[in-house]
């Protein structure tokens, strides 16, 4: 893959319940060990943080129990490396205790020149893509994907 593109990734769950119930309580205790990952792992670029050093506390749609997360990889490889590959699999597996099935795609990935930050603004309009018309370069799933532009 050419150095001059880079991955952005979106995603988004409906919670179960608040932050602070109980129920919430196994992921809560994940998020920040998750992150300190992230950060750590190869092919990190970037991730969207709130000033608590995550983004728990920014909604994207209208339902406060939506989350929503949002960072940048090198590749893809990189990415799907942190998600099935290390410790971060494990919230995966379990993220059925915290939130609910969704209808639509919960997970947007597109490319952007390298160096670019995606917004939020940008994030919200890959799904809002992804959900009108299925995968295509402009927003794709890990099943679905685009190889980035030459």
């Amino acid at each position: 893959m050419p150095d001059s593109y880079h991955l952005a990734h979106a995603n988004v769950a409906r919670m179960r319940a608040a932050l602070d119930d109980p129920v919430m309580a196994g992921f809560v205790e994940r998020l920040e060990p998750l992150n300190a990952l992230a950060d750590s792992s190869p092919g990190f670029v970037w991730r969207l943080q709130d000033e608590d050093g995550d983004a728990t506390a920014i909604r994207v749609f209208d339902d406060e129990r939506v989350l929503f997360n949002l960072s940048v990889w090198r590749s893809i490889q990189d990415l799907e490396a942190y998600t099935y590959r290390s410790a971060h699999v494990d919230a995966v597996r379990a993220r059925g205790e915290w939130f609910e099935r969704m209808a639509k795609p919960g997970l947007a990935l597109w490319w952007l020149v390298a160096g670019e930050l995606p917004t939020v603004e940008d994030a919200r309009r890959r799904f809002e893509l992804l959900w009108e018309q299925g995968p295509t370069p402009e927003a794709f799933t890990f099943r679905n994907r685009f190889e980035a532009p030459t």
